[in-house]
């Protein structure tokens, strides 16, 4: 098994505050999630999308598939990609997360390789950032027993495994402004987000 090789567009959210289904986001004319894929397929050899709506990919050539323990969150969601994912590390985006970082992704693979770690996850102060992460096939188990606990918190789990954690000082080199965790969850998020890159754009 390849150590690394897959990454998961995590989309299967309610999108409840944004109003409509995230993954129907459009930056500048353009699917969000197939700009996602886009820049991923530069770095992955299999990109697969968890999502409650195969009708929005039909003809995709990626793996499509859906949660395999249903209705617990987005630790649901890293199950069933960890599940389907070729590779034994595999790396978890959400699909309203529009800044992928290439150089951060694989700075991770750098510092996981060869190790035997659970996950790679960067810290925000005392918190933790779940996506734009690694994680190990290894988990599947873990996972499982967590949900069947009707326990849904990435972060709960995290504290209980060995877990390759970067620190915010050394992720801000690569992203000052923390825009590669920025994720959209409201009309006012989406708003501000489409503003600044216009003003980049002029």
């Amino acid at each position: 098994m390849l150590e690394f090789g897959t990454a998961v567009i995590l989309a299967g959210g309610k999108s409840t505050r944004m109003g409509f289904d995230k993954q129907l986001l459009k930056i500048n004319e353009r699917s969000l999630i197939e700009s996602i894929r886009r820049k991923l397929k530069r770095e992955f050899d299999e990109i697969i999308v968890v999502t409650n709506k195969f009708e929005y990919y039909i003809g995709s050539t990626d793996k499509i598939v859906e949660d395999k323990i249903v209705g617990k969150g987005p630790l649901s969601g890293i199950h069933a990609g960890l599940v389907e994912a070729s590779s034994h590390y595999v790396y978890f985006v959400a699909c309203d997360m529009p800044n992928i970082n290439l150089d951060y992704i694989r700075f991770m693979k750098k510092e996981i390789e060869g190790l035997n770690v659970m996950a790679c996850i960067t810290k925000f102060g005392e918190w933790i950032e779940p996506f734009n992460a690694f994680y190990s096939k290894d988990m599947i188990q873990d996972i499982e027993n967590h949900l069947q606990k009707d326990k849904r918190s990435v972060n709960s789990l995290i504290k209980k495994l060995n877990v390759y954690y970067i620190e915010e000082e050394k992720a801000r080199e690569f992203s000052p402004n923390w825009d590669m965790f920025l994720n959209l969850n409201t009309r006012e998020e989406l708003r501000d987000y489409l503003m600044a890159i216009s003003g980049k754009l002029r």
